[in-house]
This record gives structure tokens, C-alpha cells and sequence, in this order.
């Protein structure tokens, strides 16, 4: 069975905040959306639930670079998670997913699931 997907608008450029998240809706679940200016690519899109406390907070953790990879440490009990493959640093058991995101013009593009349509930004 082949899933197909599309680029739904979440936001725009002016929701972005350097070097910080936002959390956006979707169909498929809150998706924490980070924007780092000085890297290629600036944008990177991962879950927003931290998978230890369950809660939806990885748009609030901290970024950073460890060992010259991208990372968010979540606000709650600080595990790092790479923000390109998703992977906890503590634990290699642990893994967030990560979304496709892309700029076009001032429009924020994330893929999800072609069936699912954007219900809301948050």
C-alpha cells in the first residue's frame, strides 16, 4: 500500500521565531516546527510530544548544536533530541518523528498525509 502525502501551509515566516519552536495542529498530531537561521536547511519539524512525560512540549525546549548536529532539549527533563532523525541522545531506544518542512515565499509547507487535511495552526 503507498501512502501519499502533501505540503500543507502551518504558518508563515512571520510566526518563526530564531533559534526557537512553534507548535503547529494537525491531523496527524501536534508537530513542533524550529527555525534556525544560521543552518542549512533553517527548518526542522519534529513531533511535539516529548516521549517521556507524554506531554507537548518539545516547541518550548532549548536549541542547540551537539557534536554539529541540531538539537532541542526538552524543557521537562532535558533529554536532547537531534532535530534532522529525531533520535534521543540519552537514549538510543528513543526516537521522535520527524516531519518534511519546507519555506515557499513566506508560506511554511509541512508534509503529512494526503488523506488528512490541515485542521488548524496552533
Amino acid at each position: 500500500m503507498r501512502t501519499t502525502s502533501q505540503w500543507d501551509i502551518v504558518c508563515t515566516v512571520d510566526d518563526l521565531v530564531p533559534e526557537s519552536g512553534i507548535a503547529v495542529w494537525t491531523p496527524e498530531g501536534p508537530v513542533a516546527i524550529f527555525y534556525i537561521p544560521h543552518r542549512l536547511p533553517a527548518l526542522f519539524a519534529i513531533s511535539h510530544t516529548d516521549p517521556f512525560s507524554g506531554a507537548n512540549v518539545l516547541a518550548r525546549g532549548i536549541t542547540g548544536d551537539l557534536k554539529g548536529e541540531p538539537v532541542v532539549a526538552s524543557p521537562l527533563y532535558k533529554q536532547h533530541f537531534n532535530l534532522v532523525t529525531g533520535q534521543c541522545l540519552e537514549d538510543d531506544s528513543v526516537k521522535v518523528r520527524t516531519y518534511r518542512v519546507l519555506l515557499d515565499g513566506k508560506a511554511v509547507r509541512l508534509e503529512v498525509s494526503k488523506a488528512k487535511t490541515l485542521v488548524e495552526a496552533a
